[in-house]
């Protein structure tokens, strides 16, 4: 009885798809154990799109977005490199890198990013720019079953966490796509304008479980 009490202390589960307009994420402590976890029952990807907005003030490596299979451990992983001021996409475990970026701190960040395994390119937008497109490997898949999590890095499927790279801060707006969005897409998505919701993780109806110390809130918004 003792350890079921202690399940339902650290683990929360959403039991239908919630709708989180105008909600966040807040994952405020440093740890290696605390994070999201989004359900999604698709287990192969030749295309893909996240985008994400995120805020924080961490002055490290993190990451921001990690898809793990059982054949790749960075199957689809957004992650901050601190040491190289860099954005560093990773798909099929082969990483690009995108420097000289006006990453600040303590404000939202908008990141979408694509990738199409035909033409083998990926490409970043950071807070309504798209940077240069780059090649990382063609007729490459995402294949096995999947894992993705929001707060850490796995550094194996749904495990591996490493504090020194868990997220601290807040996310929302989380979508996913199994196809490469179009431009104009991705810009009324920075706008927050109206768009097409992702029809793998879609932030309105979301299915997720939440583990440990991340909690649910208020999207801040500006005052006039």
């Amino acid at each position: 009885m003792k350890f079921l009490l202690l399940l339902v202390m650290v683990t929360s589960c959403a039991t239908s798809p919630q709708d989180l307009t105008g909600k966040m994420f807040t994952f405020p402590l440093q740890t290696n154990t605390a994070h999201v976890k989004l359900i999604t029952t698709i287990d192969t990807f030749s295309a893909a799109t996240v985008c994400h907005r995120s805020f924080s003030d961490l002055r490290r490596d993190h990451a921001l977005f990690s898809l793990s299979t059982t054949i790749n451990s960075n199957g689809f992983l957004i992650f901050w490199d601190e040491a190289n001021k860099e954005l560093e996409p990773h798909v099929v475990d082969k990483k690009l890198e995108y420097k000289g970026l006006d990453f600040k701190l303590n404000m939202w960040h908008s990141i979408c990013t694509t990738w199409d395994s035909t033409s083998g390119l990926v490409q970043l937008w950071l807070d309504g720019q798209p940077l240069m497109k780059k090649f990382v490997s063609s007729t490459s898949i995402i294949r096995g079953r999947v894992s993705i999590v929001l707060g850490q890095e796995q550094d194996s499927h749904g495990a591996g966490f490493d504090m020194k790279q868990s997220f601290v801060g807040m996310m929302t707006d989380v979508h996913m796509w199994d196809y490469t969005l179009s431009a104009c897409e991705i810009q009324k998505y920075m706008d927050e304008l109206n768009f097409t919701p992702g029809n793998i993780l879609n932030w309105a109806a979301l299915e997720f479980q939440i583990v440990e110390r991340v909690l649910i809130d208020n999207r801040q918004t500006t005052c006039y």
